[in-house]
């Protein structure tokens, strides 16, 4: 049995940022993912940092302003992951939104992030700036600042740097039975301190795991559940359902059938909900719809027909002259949002609070909802509801809390852990700061700032692993070989679609899912997974199978 301070269970960035801000504090740490890092809504993200400009219009002005502040934070801790992003948004005669009410909100948001980046641009400017977009009836255009990530890769530098101040991170180990006080192998004695008096029988102290990361049990003084889709499930007994799931699909175009420069967002001319068109990592991303997700939690989701349908009526609307086409897309991708509204009947599902909520259960500590971009925030929340179950952490779990320069972790003792501990300051860095190496500055800028900004602390290594020519890129993207092979080597990975939906995003960038990089990829993947050429083949049509039901454009 492995003992912990905390017990986070789920490896997307919920649960990332809760084993990053408890680890860095000096608190024993241990997280597990049942399916793979970032699978769920946080690799199948709009992939966005940003403070949500719609979310002023419905009058969510703190949670704006949280993200805005984050945003910045990130644009600073993060470069080469957390890039700026430009937006256009087109004013036409007749349709909302007015160049007015425009430039409040726009206001308003640039008055949170501390600087003015709004500008409007004439019809002609507009169409300098974007020669596709449709101009009929064109008054100008509004544009301002946000920013883009790769999100799986967002959750992998997170998960990093806990694992830099101690946490142990498991990857493919899934919770079969949470554990309480009072069990037969779990007495409710197990976790009292000196005093603070004895657990209270039927409260949450630990998980039993099942794995090829772990198998066995795990006592902590505290339970996070931050499994996403899932939390109800895990919840299941201590409270009623909370989650409202909500299917957010996408399509991916060349860039060359869509070019943009800048992202270009328009109102859905059959119900007003934004959509837009952005580049990243080489394509052209179209997203996103927002509907009521009700299939099976562990199915994969994928597009559907209808929500295919939906994404290239806005592209066409808004681009008239490229005549786009479903058939013209790359491939989709759809992820479920674990959006909290327990209101009876639903309603619109645009018009669901993105807020994120804690729930202290029984010792389970939920936190869900919420926003890619407000991670550190939401997690900082869900350790202040923790704090009374720490109060008198004993740092016995086997494996010792890493202390990294410029951090103040909590006194050995940890008499007197409190709300306070987990204060949120915006000013606060996120990733401390990774000076470059000399090979890493030897590298050309753009290849140095990406894997800066991807692996942190061990890009040094990644650089000294790379063979000849695994620094070149593989053909029509940015990313280099040698993050494949890094990836197969020291990132967890277990299948193919780890590595290439994942780890690196190649699988959406490339047609059919990158098939035609694995007879290159084999006999590496081979020698560092130990896979025999029999589990090759069941690996590629694992991975073929994968593509097909969940990354293929419905036909119409």
């Amino acid at each position: 049995m492995i003992e912990v301070d905390i017990l986070v269970i789920g490896g997307g960035i919920a649960g990332a940022g809760v084993a990053l801000e408890a680890s860095r504090r000096g608190l024993a740490v241990m997280l597990v993912e049942a399916r793979d890092f970032a699978w769920g809504s946080s690799s199948r993200s709009s992939k966005l940092v940003h403070g949500g400009l719609r979310y002023l219009r419905e009058g969510a002005f703190g949670l704006t302003r949280e993200s805005v502040r984050e945003r910045g934070r990130l644009l600073q801790d993060v470069p080469g992951l957390v890039e700026p992003q430009r937006f256009l948004m087109g004013h036409y005669e007749g349709r909302s939104p007015s160049r007015r009410t425009m430039a409040a909100g726009l206001a308003i948001y640039d008055t949170m992030g501390g600087r003015r980046t709004r500008a409007f641009h004439t019809p002609a400017q507009a169409r300098a700036l974007a020669p596709h977009m449709a101009d009929e009836h064109l008054l100008g255009a509004s544009s301002y600042l946000d920013a883009k990530t790769d999100d799986s890769r967002l959750v992998m530098r997170v998960l990093q740097e806990a694992q830099r101040h101690g946490a142990r991170v498991v990857n493919r180990a899934a919770v079969k039975s949470l554990l309480r006080a009072g069990d037969a192998d779990m007495p409710m004695s197990a976790l009292s301190a000196e005093g603070q008096g004895t657990v209270k029988p039927g409260s949450v102290v630990g998980a039993r795991i099942e794995g090829a990361g772990f198998t066995g049990h795990v006592q902590a003084r505290c339970v996070v559940n931050a499994t996403g889709f899932w939390a109800d499930g895990l919840r299941r007994g201590l409270g009623a359902a909370m989650l409202r799931p909500l299917r957010g699909s996408h399509l991916v175009f060349p860039l060359w059938k869509l070019p943009v420069a800048q992202s270009v967002s328009l109102l859905h001319p059959r119900d007003g909900r934004p959509v837009f068109a952005t580049p990243w990592e080489g394509v052209s991303l179209v997203g996103t719809t927002d509907l009521d997700h009700h299939d099976d939690p562990d199915v994969e989701p994928s597009i559907t027909a209808a929500e295919t349908a939906y994404l290239v009526e806005a592209m066409r609307h808004a681009f008239p002259r490229l005549d786009l086409r479903a058939c013209d897309a790359i491939c989709s991708f759809a992820g479920v949002r674990p959006v909290v509204d327990e209101r009876a009947g639903g309603g619109d599902p645009s018009k669901a609070s993105r807020e994120h909520v804690v729930r202290d259960e029984q010792g389970l500590i939920t936190v869900t909802g919420g926003k890619l971009t407000t991670f550190r925030v939401n997690a900082l929340d869900a350790l202040r509801h923790a704090a009374p179950y720490l109060a008198a952490s004993s740092r016995r779990g086997g494996f010792a809390p890493t202390v990294v320069a410029g951090d103040t972790p909590l006194d050995d003792a940890c008499a007197a852990i409190s709300a306070e501990d987990f204060a949120y300051r915006v000013a606060d860095p996120i990733f401390a700061p990774q000076p470059a190496s000399p090979e890493l500055l030897a590298l050309p800028h753009g290849l140095r700032s990406r894997l800066l900004g991807r692996h942190g602390p061990h890009a040094p290594a990644l650089l000294r692993e790379a063979a000849p020519g695994e620094l070149d890129a593989v053909p029509g993207t940015d990313t280099p070989w040698a993050e494949l092979h890094w990836a197969l080597r020291h990132e967890q990975v277990r299948f193919l679609d780890d590595l290439l939906l994942r780890r690196t995003r190649l699988g959406l960038l490339l047609p059919a899912g990158a098939a035609a990089l694995l007879p290159r990829l084999e006999p590496v993947a081979r020698e560092a997974l130990g896979w025999s050429a029999g589990e090759w083949r069941d690996q590629c049509e694992r991975y073929a199978s994968i593509i097909d039901q969940c990354y293929t454009v419905p036909k119409p």
